[in-house]
């Protein structure tokens, strides 16, 4: 029986390992070699450097840990923004409420500026009788009124305008503890308050601080000042 190729092989790696000659490669090649290795490491930001040594494995878990704690760290934070932001799901659909009257552009039910024709278009609507006020002669008008829904219930929305600008009162009769808060969602100023038996909700594009003497009037006219909460976030710089 013929020699395997197996063992042809065997014997001739035997051969050449037994009469081969070995030249050392020269310094130019060897030279040539590192250059490249080390363009090829720079290009992937890796370069290598001739006393380079492996990274000890206590680093490599001490860099692992900080990575990973950073991820829980970032992912903790975004989660605690979005509890600081639905903390107050009322205010959220507050401000829903009113930018939905502004896009279907249905502001009013009734239109008129005249109390005395907005309050009674209420009746046999709604379970109460809300409070309505005209502020005319203080720049804030009213122009009419609407029903709208929030906290799972049909609400008196009513509806005045300073300048160019709207403004939204939803009001209900007051249940449980009251809403107080001055803040601003998605660029609206938003005012939480209670008063002669009524929670509010006003909603602008306003500013702040002619949203704030709106507040004012309106609880004035109801016969008990009630001043706003404190602030839930510092009031926007420049507003208009």
């Amino acid at each position: 029986m013929g020699m395997t190729r197996e063992r042809k092989d065997d014997d001739l790696s035997a051969a050449i390992k037994a009469g081969a000659t070995r030249h050392p490669a020269p310094d130019e090649l060897r030279a040539a070699i590192r250059s490249d290795v080390a363009q090829a490491a720079a290009a992937i930001g890796q370069a290598p450097t001739a006393n380079r040594r492996p990274m000890p494995i206590g680093a490599w878990l001490k860099l692992g840990a900080a990575f990973a704690c950073g991820v829980v760290l970032s992912f903790l934070l975004m989660q605690q923004g979005v509890l600081l932001r639905t903390a107050n799901p009322l205010a959220e659909q507050v401000v829903a409420a009113h930018v939905r009257s502004m896009m279907v552009a249905h502001l009013e039910d009734v239109e008129s500026t005249d109390q005395h024709t907005v309050k009674p278009w209420f009746g046999g609507k709604l379970d109460y009788s809300p409070p309505v006020s005209d502020f005319a002669g203080q720049g804030f008008m009213l122009s009419g009124g609407r029903l709208d829904y929030i906290g799972q219930r049909p609400v008196a929305a009513l509806v005045y305008r300073r300048r160019g600008h709207v403004i939204n009162v939803f009001v209900w009769p007051l249940r449980g503890e009251a809403q107080s808060l001055t803040t601003e969602r998605d660029g609206y100023n938003l005012i939480a308050l209670s008063g002669a038996g009524m929670q509010y909700w006003i909603v602008s594009d306003l500013n702040g601080d002619e949203l704030r003497q709106f507040s004012a009037l309106l609880h004035d006219e109801g016969g008990k000042k009630v001043e706003p909460g404190p602030a839930e976030r510092r009031r926007p710089s420049g507003e208009n």
